[in-house]
């Protein structure tokens, strides 16, 4: 069983920045960051693969925030830049196996973490 933790969230103003972090019990998975605003459904954010290198972002949030891995202490990040009100969700990480194909579906996140608030003010 892998187990995934979150931590980094946490109130900030508009056009302001927070840095998400992941650890995961396990490794070389296909790591991910979704996330859920109140009365929506839970949607992508940004996914690296388990080698790393390789990425892909929400179109939302392109050029604004960066994924990023440490494979040698297991952990993901997110680095979230030039905040927006529309980003405050509750963030989740999320892992796939290794053996999952590239871009990975959402059916192939068999781990979640239990989230993290970002709220961000206007």
């Amino acid at each position: 069983q892998v187990q995934l933790v979150e931590s980094g969230g946490g109130l900030v103003q508009a056009g302001g920045s927070l840095r998400l972090s992941c650890a995961a019990s396990g490794r070389a998975f296909t790591m991910a960051w979704f996330r859920q605003a109140p009365g929506k459904e839970r949607e992508f954010v940004a996914a690296i693969f388990w080698a790393g290198g390789i990425t892909r972002y929400a179109d939302s949030v392109k050029g604004r925030f960066s994924i990023s891995r440490d494979n040698a202490r297991n952990t993901v990040y997110l680095q979230m830049d030039s905040l927006k009100p529309e980003d405050t969700a509750v963030y989740y990480c999320a892992a796939a196996p290794a053996s999952a194909r590239w871009p990975p579906v959402v059916g192939a996140f068999d781990y979640w973490g239990q989230g993290t608030q970002v709220t961000v003010s206007s």
